[in-house]
Order: structure tokens, then C-alpha cells, then sequence
């Protein structure tokens, strides 16, 4: 092999196994490993740049994120926590909390962590909220519209219309709307209540509670069956004459 020969095939080997280092390095992302790290909120993308979950403190919590973008939310101000967001870019759930005490040296804190239907609000909530020195918690499970059909953003914007109605049309029109089915029914509530009870609530597909199972802060059982209107019906009690 000539002098001339020598020195392009080295070149070509050089470029050759350049080539495959810059390929390995591609196809095998490094994992870099923390004891730990301090941030003030982490955003998890998709390789196109989709947004698909955030883990943030109270200052830099995000609005909703909606198909993409970000709807304003000052409600949130208060909480620290994370969001689930779906494939295309819309809040699909998540976990938010807060805890402090208020001007009256009571607690004042609440979690949440929900699950939304597509492009709709939550259809399941476990919730605790705790002020002015009571506590409640519950688990809700809720009916939400077709988001495909009639999403969360269409009903934000009827029902600042409704709100613009004079007051004498207003129930009217919230009430087609509920006939509709696009607002949320809740059909089932299991939790405690304010005065120290556990209460199970069940709904028909309108909302209305059909059925509630009590236990009374002094631990009394009942359970009552309600109408369509929410009258009670019927209740059936422990008979504590049998009771020895």
C-alpha cells in the first residue's frame, strides 16, 4: 500500500469510528443518579415537547394545562403539589395540597387528589379539608359530560353567559344545562361529616341522593331512602329494645 493510500484510509477509519461513538452515544442516554436535588418544580415532557406531567412548589404552580396551552387558574395560588396530563396536552388529574394556620390559631389546610374524565373535570376525588378547628374527609365519585361532545372550556364559557342573564333566567338556564347532562353528578360520597358522623351517599344518574347510609356521631346506624324531590321516604333503624 502506497504512502498515499495509508494516510485515506486512516482518515476514512477516523470518520468511521467517530461516526459509530456519536451513534452509540445517541442510542444509550446516560441516567444520571441524585442523593438528592432541590428544585422548585419539574416538568415532565414527551420527546415532541408535549407536556405530560408537572411536579412544582405553590409559587410556580401551573394554571390548567388544556390541549397544549394553559388556562388560568388563581384559585391555585395557594398549593403546592402535581398535575397528570394527557397525550394531548390537557390537565387529566392530580394532587394538590396545602396546610397553615389561620388568624385564628386553627388550621386551615386541604389535599385533594382527583381524576378527570377527557377534557372534563374530575369523575373521582378523595378530598380532606380541615377549618376552623373541624376536619372532613371523603371520597366522591362523580358523572362528567362526553368531553368530545361538551368540554369543561364550552361550560366555563355557558356559564359565565348564565351568569350575565337577568337573575330571573338564570336558574332556568342552569337547569337545562343539568337536564342536558353537562354538569357533574355526584353519585357517590363516602366520607365523614362536619358534626363527626360517616355518611355513605348514593345518587341516581340526575345527582339526586337516593340512598344515604348514617352512623351519628354518637354512633347510632340508620339508613333513609329519599325521592326524587329528596324526601325521606323511609328509614330503617337499629331497634335498641332487642338490645341487652
Amino acid at each position: 500500500m502506497t504512502p498515499r493510500n495509508t494516510v485515506l484510509t486512516s482518515v476514512l477509519l477516523s470518520i468511521a469510528t467517530c461516526g459509530a461513538l456519536l451513534f452509540t452515544t445517541a442510542a444509550k442516554q446516560p441516567t444520571v443518579r441524585f442523593d438528592q436535588i432541590d428544585v422548585g418544580r419539574i416538568n415532565i415532557r414527551e420527546p415532541d415537547g408535549t407536556l405530560r406531567m408537572v411536579i412544582s412548589n405553590r409559587k410556580q404552580f401551573p394554571g390548567s394545562p388544556w390541549r397544549g396551552g394553559e388556562q388560568a387558574r388563581p384559585d391555585r395560588t395557594q398549593f403546592a403539589g402535581m398535575l397528570f396530563i394527557n397525550n394531548e396536552g390537557t390537565e387529566n388529574g392530580g394532587l394538590i395540597q396545602k396546610g397553615t394556620i389561620g388568624a385564628d390559631g386553627k388550621a386551615s389546610a386541604g389535599l385533594s387528589l382527583t381524576f378527570d374524565r377527557f377534557r372534563q373535570d374530575q369523575v373521582i376525588q378523595l378530598l380532606h379539608a380541615e377549618e376552623g378547628g373541624r376536619a372532613q374527609s371523603s371520597l366522591a365519585i362523580n358523572d362528567e359530560a362526553d368531553g368530545t361532545r361538551f368540554d369543561l372550556m364550552q361550560r366555563v364559557a355557558r356559564m359565565q353567559e348564565i351568569g350575565q342573564l337577568p337573575e330571573s333566567e338564570r336558574e332556568a338556564a342552569v337547569e337545562a344545562l343539568r337536564a342536558s347532562g353537562d354538569l357533574p353528578r355526584n353519585r357517590v360520597r363516602l366520607g365523614t361529616t362536619r358534626d363527626g358522623g360517616a355518611a355513605l351517599s348514593l345518587a341516581d344518574p340526575q345527582g339526586r341522593p337516593r340512598m344515604l347510609l348514617l352512623v351519628s356521631a354518637q354512633g347510632e346506624p340508620s339508613i333513609m331512602m329519599l325521592d326524587e324531590a329528596g324526601a325521606v321516604r323511609r328509614t330503617l333503624q337499629m331497634d335498641t329494645s332487642e338490645v341487652k
